[in-house]
């Protein structure tokens, strides 16, 4: 089942000129992923340090396998950018509503 990600982002006012950058080398990454379906990056109108990463993949065992990915050989300079902590939350859609 398919499965909906989004990565909730507060970046360090420091870090929010260089971010686009860094952010569009990391999801290249991210998209060329096997069982990514798309990523796109929303950035909050009333406070551009705010982003959201809405992603989407073709299964939870795809996003799993890219998470440990992250974790481990494709590890990224992101939380450098970072003044929290991202906060992930998964969503599956409803087919019956």
């Amino acid at each position: 089942m398919a499965l909906t990600v989004l990565l909730d982002l507060r970046l360090k006012p420091e870090a929010q000129a260089g971010a686009p950058a860094v952010l569009r080398d990391i999801l290249a990454g991210t998209r060329a992923f096997e069982g990514c379906l798309g990523v796109d990056v929303l950035i909050d109108s009333e406070d551009p340090a705010h982003l959201i990463l809405l992603e989407r993949w073709a299964s939870a065992e795809a996003d799993a396998a890219y998470r440990e990915w992250r974790a481990g050989a494709g590890a990224t300079e992101l939380g450098s950018l970072l003044a929290a902590a991202p906060q992930v939350s998964k969503f599956e859609t409803a087919v019956d509503i």
